[in-house]
């Protein structure tokens, strides 16, 4: 069978497989406790000038 060809069979094999489904994994959500911080004081117009500048670099 030349590379590419149309098997029948693996593609019946692939099928089953992709329509088993697995229901053993845990259903409850993880939790996570933490915070996030971040910084935001540019405006979009230093930004842009700031990448105009890299830009011409």
């Amino acid at each position: 069978m030349s590379m590419g060809a149309y098997d029948e069979a693996e593609h019946e094999r692939r099928e089953r497989k992709n329509s088993e489904v697995d229901a053993s994994f845990d259903d409850e959500r993880d939790e996570y406790e933490g915070s996030v911080e971040y910084e935001g004081g540019d405006s979009a117009e230093e930004l842009l000038d700031q990448f105009k500048e890299i830009k011409s670099s």
